[in-house]
Parts: structure tokens; C-alpha cells; sequence
């Protein structure tokens, strides 16, 4: 993992079409924007967890043998 410093406004590029921009700080978060491609998905990490145990969910109830 690659853990980066970064201040208000400051920007990380990943690859050619990804930046990730800190709008702000204070009171233990970060607010930060992620432009992207539309084809690229973006999910903060609780979410992915969720969608991913329900997927597993409704595949378990949907196969009855």
C-alpha cells in the first residue's frame, strides 16, 4: 500500500484519467473528490462490503437443491 501526505487541494493522479483531490479537513475526516472515467467504478469501501455479502446472500437463497 502506498500511503501519501497530501494538504487542501492538493491531487493525486493515478494512471492517465484518475484524479483524486483533497477538498477538506478538520474533525477527524477528509473530504476528498475522485474524477474518473464513467467505466471505472468507484464505491466507498463500506458500500463494496455490502453490495458484495448481499450478492453472496442472494445467490445462496436463489440456489435450493
Amino acid at each position: 500500500m502506498l500511503v501519501l501526505t497530501r494538504k487542501k487541494n492538493e491531487t493525486i493522479q493515478i494512471g492517465d484519467d484518475i484524479v483524486i483531490k483533497v477538498i477538506s479537513t478538520g474533525r477527524g475526516k477528509v473530504k476528498i473528490g475522485i474524477d474518473a472515467p464513467a467505466h471505472v467504478r468507484v464505491l466507498r469501501g463500506e458500500l463494496d462490503t455490502t453490495l458484495r455479502n448481499t450478492n453472496v446472500t442472494s445467490t445462496d437463497s436463489t440456489i435450493k437443491v
